[in-house]
Protein backbone atom coordinates (compact mmCIF):
# COMPACT_ATOMS: atom_id res chain seq x y z
CA UNK A 1 0.00 0.00 0.00
CA UNK A 2 1.39 3.40 -1.01
CA UNK A 3 1.75 6.17 1.57
CA UNK A 4 -1.16 8.23 0.24
CA UNK A 5 -3.43 5.17 0.41
CA UNK A 6 -2.30 4.52 3.97
CA UNK A 7 -3.11 8.10 4.99
CA UNK A 8 -6.79 7.51 4.14
CA UNK A 9 -6.80 3.75 4.64
CA UNK A 10 -10.25 3.37 6.23
CA UNK A 11 -11.94 5.74 3.80
CA UNK A 12 -10.11 4.16 0.86
CA UNK A 13 -11.38 0.73 1.91
CA UNK A 14 -14.92 2.11 2.20
CA UNK A 15 -14.65 3.59 -1.31
CA UNK A 16 -13.50 0.24 -2.69
CA UNK A 17 -16.53 -1.41 -1.09
CA UNK A 18 -18.81 1.20 -2.66
CA UNK A 19 -17.25 0.59 -6.06
CA UNK A 20 -17.70 -3.18 -5.84
CA UNK A 21 -21.27 -2.91 -4.53
CA UNK A 22 -22.29 -0.51 -7.29
CA UNK A 23 -20.96 -2.75 -10.03
CA UNK A 24 -23.96 -5.01 -9.47
CA UNK A 25 -26.04 -5.67 -12.57
CA UNK A 26 -28.60 -8.24 -13.63
CA UNK A 27 -26.61 -8.57 -16.85
CA UNK A 28 -23.67 -10.87 -16.21
CA UNK A 29 -21.41 -9.44 -18.92
CA UNK A 30 -21.68 -5.98 -17.37
CA UNK A 31 -20.41 -7.30 -14.04
CA UNK A 32 -17.70 -9.42 -15.67
CA UNK A 33 -16.18 -6.54 -17.64
CA UNK A 34 -16.74 -4.06 -14.82
CA UNK A 35 -14.92 -6.22 -12.30
CA UNK A 36 -12.19 -7.04 -14.81
CA UNK A 37 -11.14 -3.44 -15.25
CA UNK A 38 -11.91 -2.22 -11.72
CA UNK A 39 -9.86 -5.07 -10.22
CA UNK A 40 -6.96 -4.60 -12.64
CA UNK A 41 -4.60 -2.98 -10.17
CA UNK A 42 -4.95 0.76 -10.75
CA UNK A 43 -3.83 3.12 -7.97
CA UNK A 44 -7.21 4.92 -7.81
CA UNK A 45 -5.44 8.25 -7.52
CA UNK A 46 -8.46 10.36 -8.41
CA UNK A 47 -10.59 8.96 -5.56
CA UNK A 48 -7.62 9.48 -3.24
CA UNK A 49 -7.50 13.14 -4.30
CA UNK A 50 -11.19 13.53 -3.36
CA UNK A 51 -10.57 11.98 0.06
CA UNK A 52 -7.39 13.96 0.80
CA UNK A 53 -8.86 17.25 -0.42
CA UNK A 54 -11.94 16.84 1.78
CA UNK A 55 -9.98 15.79 4.87
CA UNK A 56 -7.28 18.44 4.41
CA UNK A 57 -10.07 21.03 4.47
CA UNK A 58 -11.56 19.66 7.67
CA UNK A 59 -14.50 17.67 6.28
CA UNK A 60 -16.05 15.26 8.79
CA UNK A 61 -18.96 13.76 6.87
CA UNK A 62 -19.28 10.73 4.60
CA UNK A 63 -20.34 12.11 1.23
CA UNK A 64 -16.73 12.24 0.06
CA UNK A 65 -16.82 8.44 -0.09
CA UNK A 66 -19.63 8.44 -2.66
CA UNK A 67 -18.00 11.20 -4.70
CA UNK A 68 -14.71 9.29 -4.72
CA UNK A 69 -16.46 6.18 -6.06
CA UNK A 70 -18.26 8.28 -8.69
CA UNK A 71 -14.96 9.79 -9.85
CA UNK A 72 -13.43 6.31 -10.19
CA UNK A 73 -16.41 5.06 -12.22
CA UNK A 74 -16.09 7.99 -14.61
CA UNK A 75 -12.35 7.42 -14.95
CA UNK A 76 -12.88 3.69 -15.58
CA UNK A 77 -15.50 4.44 -18.22
CA UNK A 78 -13.03 6.70 -20.03
CA UNK A 79 -10.42 3.92 -19.97
CA UNK A 80 -12.83 1.44 -21.56
CA UNK A 81 -13.73 3.90 -24.30
CA UNK A 82 -10.12 5.08 -24.74
CA UNK A 83 -8.81 1.56 -25.29
CA UNK A 84 -11.38 0.96 -28.02
CA UNK A 85 -10.54 4.23 -29.77
CA UNK A 86 -6.79 3.57 -29.53
CA UNK A 87 -7.16 -0.14 -30.40
CA UNK A 88 -5.04 -0.82 -27.31
CA UNK A 89 -4.16 -4.40 -26.42
CA UNK A 90 -2.58 -3.88 -23.00
CA UNK A 91 -3.49 -1.85 -19.91
CA UNK A 92 -2.09 -2.17 -16.40
CA UNK A 93 -0.01 -5.13 -17.54
CA UNK A 94 -2.80 -7.31 -18.92
CA UNK A 95 -5.11 -7.52 -21.90
CA UNK A 96 -7.59 -4.70 -22.30
CA UNK A 97 -11.30 -5.42 -22.01
CA UNK A 98 -11.74 -4.88 -25.73
CA UNK A 99 -9.11 -7.56 -26.39
CA UNK A 100 -10.97 -9.96 -24.09
CA UNK A 101 -14.59 -9.26 -25.07
CA UNK A 102 -14.52 -7.04 -28.15
CA UNK A 103 -15.18 -3.36 -28.82
CA UNK A 104 -18.97 -3.23 -28.55
CA UNK A 105 -19.22 -4.78 -25.05
CA UNK A 106 -16.40 -2.53 -23.81
CA UNK A 107 -18.11 0.64 -25.07
CA UNK A 108 -21.47 -0.40 -23.63
CA UNK A 109 -20.04 -1.26 -20.20
CA UNK A 110 -18.29 2.11 -20.26
CA UNK A 111 -21.72 3.66 -20.84
CA UNK A 112 -23.08 1.61 -17.92
CA UNK A 113 -20.37 2.99 -15.61
CA UNK A 114 -21.14 6.55 -16.67
CA UNK A 115 -24.85 6.06 -16.00
CA UNK A 116 -24.20 4.31 -12.67
CA UNK A 117 -21.98 7.23 -11.62
CA UNK A 118 -24.80 9.69 -12.27
CA UNK A 119 -27.31 7.45 -10.47
CA UNK A 120 -25.06 7.69 -7.41
CA UNK A 121 -24.85 11.47 -7.82
CA UNK A 122 -28.63 11.74 -7.92
CA UNK A 123 -28.79 9.79 -4.66
CA UNK A 124 -26.28 12.26 -3.22
CA UNK A 125 -28.66 15.07 -4.16
CA UNK A 126 -26.18 17.95 -4.48
CA UNK A 127 -26.66 19.97 -7.66
CA UNK A 128 -23.41 21.91 -7.21
CA UNK A 129 -21.35 18.74 -7.11
CA UNK A 130 -23.34 17.24 -9.97
CA UNK A 131 -22.62 20.37 -11.98
CA UNK A 132 -18.85 20.08 -11.45
CA UNK A 133 -18.84 16.42 -12.46
CA UNK A 134 -21.16 16.95 -15.45
CA UNK A 135 -18.87 19.75 -16.68
CA UNK A 136 -15.79 17.58 -16.17
CA UNK A 137 -17.34 14.65 -18.05
CA UNK A 138 -18.21 16.91 -20.97
CA UNK A 139 -14.70 18.39 -21.12
CA UNK A 140 -13.12 14.91 -20.94
CA UNK A 141 -15.28 13.77 -23.86
CA UNK A 142 -14.19 16.80 -25.89
CA UNK A 143 -10.57 16.01 -25.05
CA UNK A 144 -10.91 12.44 -26.27
CA UNK A 145 -12.43 13.62 -29.56
CA UNK A 146 -9.74 16.30 -29.88
CA UNK A 147 -6.99 13.72 -29.35
CA UNK A 148 -8.56 11.39 -31.90
CA UNK A 149 -8.81 14.25 -34.42
CA UNK A 150 -5.15 15.13 -33.83
CA UNK A 151 -3.91 11.57 -34.39
CA UNK A 152 -1.55 11.47 -37.35
CA UNK A 153 -1.02 15.24 -37.28
CA UNK A 154 2.71 15.88 -36.92
CA UNK A 155 2.31 19.68 -36.71
CA UNK A 156 0.73 19.72 -33.23
CA UNK A 157 2.39 22.35 -31.02
CA UNK A 158 2.88 22.51 -27.25
CA UNK A 159 -0.15 24.72 -26.65
CA UNK A 160 -2.42 22.21 -28.38
CA UNK A 161 -0.77 19.33 -26.51
CA UNK A 162 -1.41 21.00 -23.15
CA UNK A 163 -5.01 21.76 -24.10
CA UNK A 164 -5.62 18.10 -24.93
CA UNK A 165 -4.03 16.66 -21.79
CA UNK A 166 -5.83 19.21 -19.63
CA UNK A 167 -9.15 18.09 -21.08
CA UNK A 168 -8.61 14.33 -21.17
CA UNK A 169 -6.59 13.89 -17.96
CA UNK A 170 -6.18 16.94 -15.73
CA UNK A 171 -9.85 17.98 -15.74
CA UNK A 172 -10.97 14.98 -13.66
CA UNK A 173 -8.16 15.54 -11.14
CA UNK A 174 -9.26 19.18 -11.00
CA UNK A 175 -12.87 18.18 -10.32
CA UNK A 176 -11.82 15.66 -7.66
CA UNK A 177 -9.79 18.22 -5.75
CA UNK A 178 -12.41 20.98 -6.07
CA UNK A 179 -15.25 18.77 -4.83
CA UNK A 180 -13.31 17.73 -1.73
CA UNK A 181 -12.99 21.41 -0.80
CA UNK A 182 -16.64 22.06 -1.72
CA UNK A 183 -17.86 19.37 0.67
CA UNK A 184 -15.87 20.90 3.52
CA UNK A 185 -17.14 24.40 2.67
CA UNK A 186 -20.76 23.22 2.56
CA UNK A 187 -20.32 21.51 5.91
CA UNK A 188 -18.94 24.73 7.44
CA UNK A 189 -21.77 26.77 5.88
CA UNK A 190 -24.35 24.43 7.43
CA UNK A 191 -22.82 25.04 10.85
CA UNK A 192 -22.03 28.74 10.61
CA UNK A 193 -24.91 29.91 8.43
CA UNK A 194 -23.19 31.10 5.27
CA UNK A 195 -20.22 30.42 3.06
CA UNK A 196 -17.08 32.50 3.38
CA UNK A 197 -15.16 34.05 0.51
CA UNK A 198 -12.11 32.19 1.82
CA UNK A 199 -13.89 28.91 1.04
CA UNK A 200 -14.26 29.99 -2.59
CA UNK A 201 -10.57 30.87 -2.72
CA UNK A 202 -9.60 27.50 -1.27
CA UNK A 203 -11.91 25.75 -3.73
CA UNK A 204 -10.13 27.48 -6.61
CA UNK A 205 -6.74 26.68 -5.09
CA UNK A 206 -7.64 23.01 -4.75
CA UNK A 207 -8.88 22.97 -8.35
CA UNK A 208 -5.51 24.42 -9.40
CA UNK A 209 -3.77 21.70 -7.39
CA UNK A 210 -5.75 19.01 -9.20
CA UNK A 211 -5.13 20.56 -12.60
CA UNK A 212 -1.36 20.78 -12.16
CA UNK A 213 -1.22 17.32 -10.58
CA UNK A 214 -3.09 15.86 -13.55
CA UNK A 215 -0.80 17.61 -16.04
CA UNK A 216 2.26 16.31 -14.20
CA UNK A 217 0.90 12.75 -14.29
CA UNK A 218 0.09 12.88 -17.99
CA UNK A 219 3.44 14.34 -19.02
CA UNK A 220 5.15 11.66 -16.92
CA UNK A 221 3.07 8.97 -18.64
CA UNK A 222 4.07 10.36 -22.03
CA UNK A 223 7.74 10.28 -21.02
CA UNK A 224 7.38 6.66 -19.89
CA UNK A 225 6.25 5.72 -23.38
CA UNK A 226 9.84 6.44 -24.44
CA UNK A 227 11.85 5.36 -21.42
CA UNK A 228 9.70 2.94 -19.42
CA UNK A 229 8.93 -0.74 -19.73
CA UNK A 230 5.78 -2.85 -19.66
CA UNK A 231 6.22 -3.62 -15.96
CA UNK A 232 6.45 0.08 -15.09
CA UNK A 233 3.78 1.42 -17.44
CA UNK A 234 1.40 -1.52 -17.86
CA UNK A 235 1.28 -0.89 -21.61
CA UNK A 236 3.46 -1.55 -24.64
CA UNK A 237 6.33 0.90 -25.10
CA UNK A 238 5.94 2.92 -28.30
CA UNK A 239 2.14 2.76 -28.29
CA UNK A 240 1.81 6.55 -28.56
CA UNK A 241 3.95 6.58 -31.69
CA UNK A 242 1.97 3.71 -33.20
CA UNK A 243 -1.25 5.62 -32.47
CA UNK A 244 0.05 8.77 -34.18
CA UNK A 245 0.12 10.85 -30.99
CA UNK A 246 2.40 13.88 -30.90
CA UNK A 247 3.24 13.96 -27.20
CA UNK A 248 5.61 16.43 -25.53
CA UNK A 249 8.86 14.45 -26.06
CA UNK A 250 8.15 14.21 -29.80
CA UNK A 251 7.03 17.84 -30.13
CA UNK A 252 10.23 19.08 -28.50
CA UNK A 253 12.40 16.68 -30.54
CA UNK A 254 10.71 17.70 -33.80
CA UNK A 255 11.44 21.36 -33.06
CA UNK A 256 15.11 20.81 -32.10
CA UNK A 257 16.41 18.22 -34.57
CA UNK A 258 17.89 18.40 -38.04
CA UNK A 259 15.58 18.03 -41.00
CA UNK A 260 16.26 14.33 -41.64
CA UNK A 261 15.41 13.30 -38.08
CA UNK A 262 12.45 15.68 -38.01
CA UNK A 263 11.07 14.01 -41.13
CA UNK A 264 11.54 10.58 -39.55
CA UNK A 265 9.31 11.63 -36.65
CA UNK A 266 6.72 13.32 -38.86
CA UNK A 267 6.52 10.31 -41.18
CA UNK A 268 6.02 7.91 -38.24
CA UNK A 269 3.21 10.07 -36.84
CA UNK A 270 1.49 10.47 -40.20
CA UNK A 271 1.61 6.73 -40.92
CA UNK A 272 0.96 5.77 -37.27
CA UNK A 273 3.90 3.40 -37.32
CA UNK A 274 6.40 2.38 -34.65
CA UNK A 275 8.57 0.58 -37.20
CA UNK A 276 11.46 3.01 -36.63
CA UNK A 277 10.89 3.38 -32.89
CA UNK A 278 14.52 2.75 -31.92
CA UNK A 279 15.80 5.41 -34.33
CA UNK A 280 13.19 7.87 -33.13
CA UNK A 281 14.01 7.08 -29.50
CA UNK A 282 17.68 7.81 -30.23
CA UNK A 283 16.68 11.12 -31.80
CA UNK A 284 14.48 12.02 -28.84
CA UNK A 285 17.37 11.35 -26.50
CA UNK A 286 19.84 13.24 -28.68
CA UNK A 287 17.66 16.34 -28.57
CA UNK A 288 17.35 16.13 -24.74
CA UNK A 289 13.59 15.99 -25.25
CA UNK A 290 13.05 13.50 -22.43
CA UNK A 291 14.98 15.76 -20.05
CA UNK A 292 12.91 18.73 -21.22
CA UNK A 293 9.66 16.83 -20.72
CA UNK A 294 10.73 15.66 -17.26
CA UNK A 295 11.45 19.29 -16.33
CA UNK A 296 7.97 20.31 -17.51
CA UNK A 297 6.38 17.56 -15.42
CA UNK A 298 8.41 18.62 -12.39
CA UNK A 299 7.31 22.23 -12.92
CA UNK A 300 3.67 21.16 -12.91
CA UNK A 301 4.24 19.16 -9.72
CA UNK A 302 5.77 22.24 -8.07
CA UNK A 303 2.80 24.36 -9.16
CA UNK A 304 0.49 21.75 -7.62
CA UNK A 305 2.35 21.95 -4.30
CA UNK A 306 2.32 25.76 -4.33
CA UNK A 307 -1.48 25.65 -4.75
CA UNK A 308 -1.74 24.10 -1.28
CA UNK A 309 -0.39 27.23 0.45
CA UNK A 310 -3.80 28.36 1.76
CA UNK A 311 -4.55 25.04 3.45
CA UNK A 312 -3.97 24.74 7.21
CA UNK A 313 -1.04 22.53 8.13
CA UNK A 314 -2.02 18.88 8.56
CA UNK A 315 -0.90 15.37 7.72
CA UNK A 316 -3.39 15.36 4.84
CA UNK A 317 -1.85 18.52 3.34
CA UNK A 318 1.56 16.88 3.57
CA UNK A 319 0.29 13.78 1.77
CA UNK A 320 -1.21 15.94 -1.00
CA UNK A 321 2.25 17.43 -1.47
CA UNK A 322 3.79 13.94 -1.44
CA UNK A 323 1.31 12.88 -4.13
CA UNK A 324 2.61 15.64 -6.40
CA UNK A 325 6.14 14.35 -5.81
CA UNK A 326 4.97 10.81 -6.60
CA UNK A 327 3.59 11.99 -9.95
CA UNK A 328 7.08 12.72 -11.20
CA UNK A 329 9.08 10.21 -9.13
CA UNK A 330 8.32 7.60 -11.80
CA UNK A 331 10.51 9.51 -14.30
CA UNK A 332 13.04 11.26 -12.04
Amino acid sequence: MLSFHKAVEQDFSAVNDLIINNLHSKVGLVENIGHYIVDSGGKRLRPVVVLLSALANGYQGKQHLTVAAVIEFIHTATLLHDDVVDVSALRRGRETANQQWGNAPSVLVGDFLYSRAFQMLVELGDMDIMGVIADATNVISEGEVQQMSNAGNSSIDEATYYDVIYRKTAKLFEAAARIGAMLAAKERAAVHGDAKSRDADIGNAMAAYGKHLGLAFQIADDVLDYQGDIEATGKNIGDDLAEGKMTLPLIHARDHLKEEQKQLICSAIKTKSAEHFESILAAVRQSSSLDYSIMQAQEQAELAKHSLAQLPESDFKMVLSDLANFAVSRIS
